[in-house]
């Protein structure tokens, strides 16, 4: 197979991201002879492996967030917890890991492109996310949903989300939206210990600004 030819399949599929699988579709070939094109590609710099079937046409690591809807095809997951807060700019400190909502079992993925750790919650809250910035190629947690998110998760796993970096709201981020989601939440335990754990966060919040 010449490699000229691969490269023009992945440039007629026009997008950055793309996988063995879509690749092969397009082309008529094998995914095994694919694979073996893209991995002689790669040694010359041509493609970059993200992950097993998951690759980008050129050099360096792509957006952790543009890879997200490949590494959870069978599901939708949107982006939420710290990973979202600090997108929002409520967290100045990058996340470690790319934090996902999922209805999946909890999984943590490592791939060339960062790793991601995919939390899982109920059906009935799954909800409360837009594409980013209305245009993204990744879906997200809305600011308010996010942190309820956060709150959670902590009370099934008390270790996590424990403790947040320095938060910063913003005048629009709403409080009692947050309280809207929290009471969402079909768990009574989990919902006491989310709404205690915010209280105590807009307190807080609240007593910043009075200092500033």
């Amino acid at each position: 197979m010449a490699d000229k030819t691969l490269m023009a399949y992945i440039k007629m599929m026009g997008k950055p991201v793309f996988t063995t699988k879509e690749l092969s579709a397009v082309s008529g070939k094998s995914q095994s002879t694919v694979s073996q094109g893209l991995t002689f590609l790669r040694g010359q710099g041509l493609v970059f492996k993200i992950y097993h079937g998951i690759w980008q046409e050129g050099k360096g690591a792509p957006s952790p967030y543009s890879v997200i809807s490949y590494l959870f095809p069978r599901q939708r997951s949107y982006v939420s917890f710290t990973s979202a807060l600090h997108l929002y700019g409520i967290i100045e400190q990058i996340p470690q890991t790319i934090t996902v909502a999922s209805i999946s079992h909890t999984k943590e993925i490592s791939t060339n492109a960062g790793v991601f750790l995919a939390h899982q919650i109920a059906p009935s809250f799954f909800k409360g996310f837009v594409w980013y910035k209305e245009q993204g190629d990744f879906l997200i947690a809305e600011p308010e949903k996010a942190l309820a998110d956060c709150l959670y998760i902590s009370g099934f796993r008390k270790k996590q989300f424990s403790h947040f970096p320095e938060l910063r709201f913003s005048k629009k981020f709403n409080f009692d939206r947050v309280k809207y989601w929290i009471k969402k939440i079909k768990n009574p335990k989990i919902t006491v210990h989310a709404l205690k754990r915010l209280e105590s966060i807009s307190e807080h919040s609240e007593a910043e600004k009075l200092e500033d």
